[in-house]
């Protein structure tokens, strides 16, 4: 989920910067403090949205640096269990394929691909048994997250399925809805 989040904290402006007006200054430094920072309670921060406000500056003795205390807003995504993302195959191993999110990738097992058996070939494709369907690097795809791990912001993990009905490439629900539906026992 994309969220706006109100911050304030204070933003070193360094001397080389002094030739800017201070909110272009301000607004660099915040981007490049926080542009792809990860975080639990913020998540992925995609890009500094705007500054609401500065303080005045001071400068503190040794560093030569201009501090200004400035609130901002920020954009971030916050990957959100059970949510239904959309995202390209960015690549695909034997055990599975990982799919860009935009701000973040995630993986999406061999298992959690299809409904169906499904086969790993040597030109990165996975293709189910039965269905034939396949799925490929830069197919457009849905999927659910299932698992999020934000702990260590060097290494953010996103787990995904596409095993449910809508999920998958746009075709696959096509497919989905041209089926006649299979009756249970109590239906017949």
């Amino acid at each position: 989920m994309f969220y706006k989040v109100e911050l304030k904290d204070h933003i070193r402006i360094p001397p080389s910067l002094f030739n800017l007006p201070v909110e272009e200054a301000i607004i660099k430094r915040t981007k490049k403090k926080y542009e792809g920072y990860i975080d639990q309670e913020l998540g992925i921060v995609i890009d500094v949205s705007s500054v609401k406000h500065i303080d005045e500056g001071i400068i503190i003795p040794g560093d030569g640096a201009a501090h200004y205390e400035t609130t901002f807003e920020l954009l971030t995504f916050k990957p959100e269990m059970q949510e239904v993302v959309v995202g390209r195959i960015k690549d695909i191993a034997d055990f599975g394929a990982f799919i860009t999110l935009g701000a973040i990738e995630g993986m999406i097992h061999i298992s959690q691909t299809m409904d169906d058996f499904v086969s790993f070939s040597k030109d990165k494709v996975l293709v189910g048994k039965d269905s034939k369907r396949s799925l490929k690097v830069n197919d457009l795809c849905r999927a659910r997250i299932i698992a999020v791990s934000l702990k260590d912001p060097a290494n953010p993990k996103i787990g995904l399925t596409m095993r449910q009905v809508g999920l998958g490439k746009p075709e696959w629900s096509d497919e989905d809805k041209s089926k006649p539906e299979k009756k249970g026992k109590e239906d017949k």
